[in-house]
């Protein structure tokens, strides 16, 4: 199975996404698609076995769109030109709109004395000439409103209906029926009818069609700011080293091990690692965290941040579409494409919507025709009901608030992959936090080193040199403490065989032809080791609430100790913040009953999970989904990512591992805690916003086509005029997005609230 997505072009509602839907499911080998009308983006999973991205697009050209693969390897420039073609395409909107809105003027003025029933002297009399207002109307039709009757037209050959089938049968009924008073106005005098015309209406109607449109593409390019915001941080060049000289290139022309230069106020062009020199570099545009963080040789350092201080030459690691930046981009691509499961609802009402307002149109047009006796008087309403049921705004209502929400997030540095994890995220009750590197620092020191006197030829530094030789193989934080400490007792490190680790319980190997053990009290029970000679000592490190670490040699305990994880300055703070939003805050560690206890205290956290190995953690969560709870979990690990994917939402801290990230649903950059707050309440507002404009469409379409059919007409009769429906469907798809947009004013509230 392969994913791509799709740019798609020619929509002009929900109607027009669901048949895009429908003709790329029907190609062989599609898996699953999902099209985002509010994205203009097609999310598409397939077998490359069975088919290709050619067929796929030749099914989207053939039900009468257009579809381009969506660039991946996105830089500045590139966005640049699409930010250019969408600015041909407004200009040409634009223009069709001034030509439509200035013509329908002049038709109003000339309809006027008609509609007043007054002569009016300074209206010429040519402009109310029907002969006159066709000339005027024929071109506002079939240039301006082109593209309602193109697209029409294409829906029709399909055997499918979209909006444009709507507004073209309206309009057009309008302008085919007045063509007949235009010109055998002396039959409808015999027949006692007043020989009316209504181009002025069809003109009116394809003027405020368009003119919501352009409002609409204008509020939908806002939705994306969030993008064009993050593209825009990117260096345009980076000044590298190549054969001994310094030269500027385009970034692009970057490649992976050039040493690159960065001065003093510069951007950082690309991710990479300082080999020389130091500085504090701002990193607010990608992580969210406003104070500048210091950073020497052998540090990271991410593209398209902030070099305040110092200058370095660092190695280039990523470049092009492989740099965070460019990765974040991504990420919120795919999220602002997807689609949210509150999103159904509008898809399935899609469906039928637009064959059904066409059979509530033909029994309007039926009733007041016998009602009334009158042609004439069964056109109007039938054209109101077919022009003010346009479903786009139930089509944007969820997308366009995904869009602005995702984008927020990605702001604040909240990573979310998918609008179902965002709108799963408002819906959750409890929180599980793994202990070390989410709650606490994630970096252990040893405070600690008590050993078993009296041991032959084993003293301290002895014993440290056989830890850290073991210890030196494992990625495990405790590990790196010990490593770290035995460095800084400048201990010469050797070399280990049969280096082998035992998830959630410890490390060992040889060295020297010494089996050296290093890990858990509970796992030197099971391995049958005596370890009563260092009780005491281990009771009251525990009590202190660090980590023990036993080190065995040949069998034997020879040591322990304690190793300390600071708790985060923000983690209190943040989950008192979780708390007083509802949820239940849970702790899962690895570390034993007394250690996280302490921690727990710390923290104010009621319930924990301790001595969990790594292969129960998924087990833990799961436990917890089993007493009816929506779960999501925290953690920063390799051990974490079974419990992150297991879990309704996995949130991974990003200064974690990619394991971990690659199989969270929501990713904090900054790797602070209080990024869970934001997100949350993110989601909380995305869902608000998106049920407010769920609400607008829906009661929009069930009070307006009712309306528009003349149920208000003894009371309100200039409501059943067109030109009313023509506006206020304009109104609507407006007035949601416009709602969308009010997202981009979030704020994450202050945890002392």
């Amino acid at each position: 199975m392969e994913t791509t997505t799709l740019k798609l072009q020619g929509m002009s509602c929900a109607a027009c996404a669901k048949n895009i839907e429908d003709a790329i499911r029907s190609v062989e080998g599609v898996n699953e698609c999902n099209v985002n009308f509010g994205a203009e983006q097609a999310t598409i999973a397939y077998d490359s076995r069975k088919t290709n991205l050619a067929e796929i697009q030749q099914a989207v050209d053939d039900a009468g769109y257009s579809a381009q693969p969506m660039q991946e390897n996105v830089l500045a420039d590139e966005e640049d030109a699409d930010q250019r073609e969408r600015q041909v395409q407004n200009r040409k909107l634009r223009r069709k709109v001034w030509v439509a809105c200035i013509i329908s003027a002049v038709l109003v003025i000339g309809s006027l004395p008609a509609m007043l029933g007054l002569p009016i002297p300074w209206i010429p009399m040519e402009l109310h000439d029907p002969l006159t207002q066709l000339i005027l109307t024929t071109p506002v039709l079939f240039w301006c409103g082109a593209s309602f009757f193109i697209h029409a037209w294409k829906a029709l050959k399909r055997h499918t209906a979209t909006m444009d089938t709507l507004v073209a049968i309206g309009t057009g009924s309008a302008y085919l029926y007045s063509l007949f008073p235009t010109f055998f106005p002396q039959w409808f005098i015999a027949q006692g009818l007043t020989p009316d015309v209504y181009f002025e209406a069809a003109c009116v109607i394809i003027a405020l069609l368009l003119l919501g449109r352009l409002l609409e593409h204008r509020a939908k390019g806002r939705t994306s700011e969030a993008i064009r915001k993050l593209i825009g941080l990117q260096a345009r060049t980076a000044r590298v080293i190549r054969q001994g000289q310094e030269m500027d290139v385009p970034i692009a022309e970057v490649t992976v091990g050039d040493l690159v230069i960065v001065r003093p106020g510069e951007k950082i062009p690309v991710d990479g690692e300082i080999i020389e020199g130091r500085s504090t570099i701002e990193e607010s545009m990608v992580t969210g965290e406003s104070v500048p963080v210091s950073k020497q040789v052998g540090d990271e350092v991410i593209g398209a941040t902030l070099n305040k201080t110092g200058r370095f030459i660092f190695r280039a690691t990523r470049v092009g579409k492989d740099t965070f930046l460019a990765q974040i981009v991504k990420l919120v691509q795919q999220a602002q494409g997807s689609k949210a499961p509150i999103q159904r609802l509008a898809d399935q009402v899609t469906g039928w919507f637009v064959p059904v307002v066409i059979a509530i149109a033909i029994a309007t047009f039926i009733l007041w025709y016998n009602v009334m006796g009158n042609v004439t008087m069964a056109l109007i309403p039938t054209v109101g009901v077919l022009i003010i049921a346009c479903p786009c705004a139930l089509g944007l209502a969820t997308p366009t608030s995904i869009m602005v929400g995702t984008g927020k997030g990605a702001e604040n540095g909240i990573l979310i992959k998918g609008a179902e994890s965002l709108e799963l995220a408002h819906k959750l009750q409890t929180i599980v936090l793994d202990k070390t590197g989410t709650i606490t620092q994630g970096k252990p020191t040893v405070t600690d080193f008590v050993t078993v006197r009296g041991t032959a030829n084993r003293n301290e530094l002895n014993l440290l040199r056989l830890a850290a030789a073991i210890e030196q193989n494992s990625e495990h934080p405790l590990a790196e403490a010990v490593v770290h400490y035995a460095q800084a007792q400048t201990v010469e490190l050797t070399s280990a065989q049969d280096f082998e680790a035992i998830a959630g319980s410890g490390v060992q190997g040889y060295v020297a032809d010494q089996l050296i053990q290093i890990g858990t009290h509970r796992w030197m029970t099971e391995l049958g080791i005596e370890t009563s000679i260092l009780r005491s000592q281990w009771d009251r490190l525990e009590s202190l609430g660090k980590t023990v670490v036993w080190i065995a040699v040949d069998r034997q305990v020879e040591a322990i100790m304690g190793i300390a994880d600071a708790v985060k300055p923000s983690s209190i703070s943040a989950i008192r913040a979780l708390q007083k939003l509802g949820l239940e805050v849970v702790m899962l560690t690895g570390d034993n009953r007394r250690t996280a206890d302490v921690i727990a205290r710390e923290v104010n956290i009621q319930r924990v999970f301790a001595e969990v190995r790594p292969d129960e953690k998924a087990a833990t969560v799961e436990t917890l989904q089993s007493e009816g709870k929506i779960v999501a979990m925290v953690g920063d690990g390799i051990n974490d990512a079974p419990a992150l994917a297991q879990a309704d939402v996995g949130i991974a801290i990003g200064t974690g591992t990619d394991v971990a990230i690659a199989a969270s649903d929501i990713t904090l950059i900054s790797g602070d805690l209080q990024g869970i707050v934001t997100a949350i309440q993110l989601s909380r507002a995305t869902i608000r916003n998106i049920r407010q404009n769920l609400f607008f469409a829906f009661i929009y379409n069930v009070a307006g086509i009712p309306i528009a059919a003349g149920i208000l007409y003894p009371f309100f009769g200039w409501l059943l005029s067109p030109i009313i429906a023509g506006a206020a469907m304009a109104f609507s798809s407006v007035s949601v997005v416009t709602n969308a947009l009010r997202l981009r004013n979030f704020q994450p509230k202050p945890f002392g609230r």
